[in-house]
């Protein structure tokens, strides 16, 4: 994982990122916070296909899981800002996220009196932009994911931590018959790149031509991790699929033609028993303990 140099972990510093994670000030209207898209249960992702932003203006995107987040070497779906502090200033001023000013957003928090004592202590300065971007950068670092049953079996040398079904269905998640682990690969289950997967003919959100603007980054997207995945529907950038058993036959299709369409996006031959072999492997890859973790209680 990698550091800001000018932002170490701290313990003052993850508590006063923590408090602004679950702080609904943030948004214009008062009405939601960084926990109401991302909510730790579910692995700090949300359970619908687009997220509702104040005013209950909805949004564009399905928001993803934030677990492992500190590991990405970009942020965002198309890749454009380069660091979680960065990243943190994207839905405070975005019309369908907070839709709310920075200025006007520390205006309100620093005359608190419990935000000016932990701001002090974490980094010896009022209250300000810097204080607020830093802090949420710590606490979204320390989401870290590593203890499913798949971690268990593949790295704690634990033999039962996987069943027979869960274990073909990693076999066939790492063949050449489907290719999966040729994106989803690595620890966090992503290779960051930007792929079309053919979820369609035409897209309304351009995905990484918006950073680009070249015809080749149209509808192409970074590939998600699958960390937890069985927690985190609906699926795709927009929240179109609804189940795992969906995705696996959306790719078991081929998917739809598309000029960008990714060449290993092709019809797979499946069976009925090899499809539910992997949604057996994913539904393996759930950290419960994460997801439980009574670090993340409001």
């Amino acid at each position: 994982m990698v550091f800001d140099s000018t932002n170490a972990f701290t313990q003052e510093r993850w508590a006063l990122g923590k408090r602004l994670f679950f702080e609904k000030r943030f948004s214009i209207d008062r009405s939601i916070s960084c926990a109401s898209c991302h909510r730790p249960a579910l692995a700090f992702s949300d359970s619908k296909a687009l997220s509702i932003g104040a005013k209950g203006k909805e949004g564009v995107r399905n928001a993803p899981s934030l677990a492992n987040i500190g590991y990405h070497p970009y942020f965002m779906r198309e890749g454009g800002v380069p660091t979680l502090e960065m990243q943190v200033l994207v839905p405070i001023q975005e019309e369908d996220e907070f839709n709310h000013n920075m200025v006007n957003l520390v205006d309100s928090l620093k005359e608190d009196t419990i935000y000016r004592s932990m701001s002090l202590k974490a980094y010896g300065r009022e209250l300000d932009p810097f204080v607020i971007t830093r802090a949420l950068g710590v606490f979204e670092r320390s989401l870290v994911s590593g203890g499913s049953p798949y971690d268990k079996f593949q790295f704690q040398n634990d033999s039962t931590a996987l069943s027979e079904i869960e274990i073909k269905g990693m076999d066939l998640f790492m063949s050449s018959k489907t290719n999966c682990n040729s994106c989803h690969s690595g620890f966090n289950f992503t290779n960051y790149a930007f792929k079309n997967t053919g979820l369609d003919t035409t897209y309304e959100d351009i995905g990484r031509m918006r950073l680009s603007g070249k015809e080749e980054d149209k509808a192409k997207f970074k590939v998600p991790s699958l960390r937890n995945v069985s927690l985190t529907a609906p699926y795709m950038h927009n929240g179109s699929i609804e189940t795992l058993d969906e995705v696996i036959e959306h790719y078991n299709r081929g998917g739809k033609p598309h000029p960008n369409k990714d060449p290993l996006i092709r019809p797979l031959g499946l069976s009925e028993i090899e499809k539910k072999q992997l949604v057996a492997f994913l539904e393996s890859l759930t950290d419960i303990d994460f997801a439980n973790d009574p670090r993340w209680v409001e």
